[in-house]
């Protein structure tokens, strides 16, 4: 019984090892940089991608929402800022503080 366990055991240890060789010997064909450094473009794929289908064009909204986000949440915070400075409470709902804002406003209106 013991000798058949180490039997599969070896056979699962070759099988593996024959597996993992394989894989590393079957990828042939390229020009390699350097060993491991192996990657080439699909044939047919331009040198250039600007003006080729592979081209994303992005609208220059789209690039420019990250900046907007960044900016609307230094605002935020320089409203919880300005409000802890004034009252010494820290308020994280900004639509709040808007809404006490729009309140005072109205009553010295």
């Amino acid at each position: 019984m013991r000798n058949h366990h180490l039997l599969i055991s070896a056979s699962l240890i070759a099988a593996g090892g024959l597996f993992a060789t394989g894989s590393a010997v079957a990828y042939d064909g390229t020009n390699c940089s350097e060993p491991g450094v192996c990657w080439e473009p699909k044939p047919g794929y331009p040198d250039k991608i600007e003006g080729s289908k592979y081209d994303p064009k992005h609208s220059q909204s789209e690039l420019n929402k990250q900046q907007e986000s960044i900016q609307a949440m230094e605002k935020r915070n320089a409203m919880r800022v300005e409000h802890f400075k004034k009252t010494g409470e820290w308020v994280n709902d900004t639509d709040e503080l808007e809404l006490q804002q729009s309140m005072k406003d109205d009553e010295q209106s």
